[in-house]
């Protein structure tokens, strides 16, 4: 049974990473670096540099993901990576700012909606990262016939 949760869960984080990639890449990356601006947390440079690649690591990530690549390594990424912009959002909406999340590419402002479904995605992210882990210990199963 834990095995199928995981790969509902490495599949179902795979996908949504891959959309938010491929989403963000369907728009000039201008746009997406004004998004990203909005949140006043990154100097010029790297409002660029992150507007530029972002959306191809998300893409090569949840590629990753649904090919079970590297599971261990690369939930645990996919996991720091969510848990930072979860950080980053609710810090946003603390200060109450008037930003578009950026999430899946342009228009979708933040609210209390976009911190629900994000957190979700990081509790499924941690899940997938410490079954990833436990898998890993389990001695495979040898057959034995009758």
């Amino acid at each position: 049974m834990s095995r199928a949760l995981l790969l509902a869960g490495r599949i179902g984080l795979g996908l949504v990473l891959l959309y938010a990639g491929y989403a963000k890449l369907q728009q000039p990356w201008i746009s997406f670096a004004a998004t990203i601006e909005a949140y006043k947390i990154l100097p010029p440079d790297a409002v660029i540099f992150t507007a530029r690649t972002l959306p191809w690591f998300e893409v090569v990530l949840g590629a990753l993901l649904l090919l079970g690549v590297g599971l261990r390594w690369v939930a645990a990424v996919a996991s720091a990576l969510l848990l930072m912009f979860f950080a980053i959002l609710v810090r946003s909406y603390a200060l109450g700012m008037d930003v578009d999340c950026g999430c899946f590419g342009p228009g979708e402002k933040l609210s209390w909606k976009t911190l629900v479904r994000d957190g979700l995605l990081v509790g499924v992210s941690v899940a997938v990262t410490i079954g990833a882990f436990l898998a890993a210990r389990r001695p495979a199963r040898e057959s034995t016939a009758s």
